[in-house]
Order: structure tokens, then C-alpha cells, then sequence
């Protein structure tokens, strides 16, 4: 009975005592959280029916490969491994080197030690035929453009890097002016 009447007495103190706990429990856990962004994602129908049609006629059309004209001395009928090859022949036989003097005895100097120059491309320089400073040295512009055509990513090393200066230097065995200008051999 005594507990009854101070909750009686003490009315406003307890609802205090509620909303204070009320708010705490809301503040935890009711609390409105920002939405997780949601991605949006997209594909061609979200584009409209035309792009979708325009899409659909590029997957329908022919391939590259069944537009190809083989060329000369291959079949008609020959397969895309054997066009790609007889191209590459063809390459091949128009990439002589260039301005190329015979290879030194050794069987031709160490291209590695030129700046710019690491085994990948030494080994792709030594498949077109250049092994020695003193091919590199005598490289004009032109034979510049020509080997980069075929340096794939390799390419605007040999001027970005100067080569040619470098292989003047190092054809020269002038290591002293070399390693002033492009440093330590």
C-alpha cells in the first residue's frame, strides 16, 4: 500500500521516467537510418527498342573475319588462322631490316645494355633482324617509323628513349660519354 502511494505522489516524476526511456529505446534502435543507395543498372532495353534493334542487327551481321579477302596463294576456303599467317608473311618478308650492316661475329651485341631495352623487347628486336649498335646507330627517321610499326606496344620507345644516340655511344665505345649522358652502363 505504501508503494501505491508514492507512485500516486510521484505521478509526474514516473511519465518523466517513461519518456526518458521511451526516447532512449527510440534513439537506439528507431532512429531512421539513410537508405542504402541503390545502383541503377541499365542494359539495352533501358535505352529504348530502337538501340535494341540496332544492337540486335550488329549481333546478326556477318563477322570481319567472313568479309576478309584472303590474300594471294590462299584458298578461298582457308581458315581465319591461315589468312592472319599468310598476312603475317607478308609482313614479314616487307620488314627486312633496315639500313643494316652485317651483325658482328659474336652474333651481335647486347641490346639489353641500351636504356628503354628489356629482354621482351631485345628478343622482338632480335626476330626483325636487329642485333647490333651499329644497325641501330645508322637508323634514320624513316627506318624509326618502319620499326615502330612493328614494335606493337613497344612503340615510340626508340625515339622516346634515343635509341640511336644511345647505340652511336656504346657502337662507338665511348662508355665514358655514354654514361655522362644516360648514366651508369
Amino acid at each position: 500500500m505504501q508503494m501505491l502511494q508514492s507512485l500516486e505522489a510521484n505521478q509526474i516524476l514516473l511519465a518523466g521516467i517513461v519518456l526518458l526511456v521511451a526516447f532512449v529505446v527510440w534513439w537506439v534502435w528507431g532512429r531512421a537510418r539513410p537508405a542504402p543507395k541503390r545502383r541503377e543498372y541499365t542494359d539495352v532495353l533501358s535505352d529504348g527498342a530502337e538501340k535494341a534493334a540496332r544492337n540486335m542487327a550488329l549481333i546478326d551481321a556477318p563477322s570481319a573475319a567472313a568479309l576478309v579477302t584472303p590474300p594471294p596463294g590462299v584458298g578461298t576456303m582457308a581458315g581465319i588462322g591461315e589468312v592472319v599467317a599468310a598476312a603475317a608473311a607478308e609482313e614479314v618478308v616487307e620488314a627486312a631490316p633496315v639500313s643494316a650492316p652485317a651483325p658482328t661475329p659474336q652474333g651481335g651485341d647486347d641490346l639489353g645494355r641500351i636504356k628503354g631495352v628489356g629482354p621482351k623487347l631485345k628478343a622482338l628486336l632480335a626476330s626483325l633482324g636487329v642485333t647490333s649498335y651499329a644497325q641501330i646507330a645508322a637508323w634514320t627517321d624513316e627506318d624509326i617509323a618502319k620499326i615502330d610499326a612493328q614494335l606493337g606496344t613497344f612503340a615510340g620507345r626508340a625515339t622516346r628513349d634515343n635509341w640511336v644516340e644511345q647505340a652511336k655511344l656504346l657502337a662507338s665505345g665511348d662508355t665514358a660519354a655514354y654514361e655522362a649522358r644516360f648514366g651508369k652502363v
